[in-house]
Order: structure tokens, then sequence, then C-alpha cells
């Protein structure tokens, strides 16, 4: 481990108020990187089920987290507090099926569309 690389004690806080993943992590994991991990260790039986690192988005002070970023890079606040940690929520946003994109694309069309006349 480098001398400018930091450790820090994370748990993520899903949807229901369940925390999961609670570990140390070095500064330089990446924001993917913790999602696939999230992914691997989601409860079972649980109603809402991420399938793909994209269905995941992780929010710390209120930013939205990129997946190529560092801890390091996103600014996480490394604390020398014996037993701190820092709390990351996690919500789960699948994305928009591509059959319901082209019918909404349809429908604005169809009420987007101008009946004028000029003469």
């Amino acid at each position: 481990m480098a001398e400018d690389e930091h450790q820090i004690e994370l748990k993520f806080r899903i949807y229901d108020g369940t925390d999961i993943a609670h570990n140390t992590y070095s500064s330089s994991t990446t924001i993917g990187t913790l999602k696939k991990k999230l992914i691997a260790e989601w409860p079972q039986g649980k109603t809402i089920t991420p399938k793909l690192v994209r269905d995941l988005k992780l929010i710390h002070a209120g930013k939205f987290l990129k997946s190529n970023k560092t801890l390091a890079d996103s600014n996480i606040i490394f604390s020398d507090i014996p037993g701190s940690f820092v709390t990351m929520h996690v919500v789960v946003q699948p994305p928009v099926s591509k059959q319901k994109t082209e019918k909404n694309h349809e429908d604005k069309q169809k009420t987007n569309s101008c009946a004028c006349t000029i003469l």
C-alpha cells in the first residue's frame, strides 16, 4: 500500500434501512468495484434487487458518485477517529426498458405535432 493511500471504513445503507458490506476499503478503490461488491453481498429476499452495476447509484454527501472514480477522487472524508465510519446510501435504479422509451417517444411525437396551415 502506498504511503498516501488511506483506509476508510464504509457501510452502505439500502432502501429499507439495512446496512450491508460494512468493511474497510482502500482510498484507491473505485466506486465501480464497490458496486460489484454490493451486488455480490446483496441480501436475499429483498423485493428490489440490482442485477447490474449500472442499476446501482451510490450517494455520499448529497452527490451521486461516478463508477470510474476512486474513493479519494470522490472526496470521501478519511477520519482518524477510532470506530468511525462513513455511511453511503444505495439507490437501485434499473434501466428503463427500451420498449417503454420507444412508446413514450411516439406519444411525444403525437402530442407535439403541429397542425398549423400558412396561407
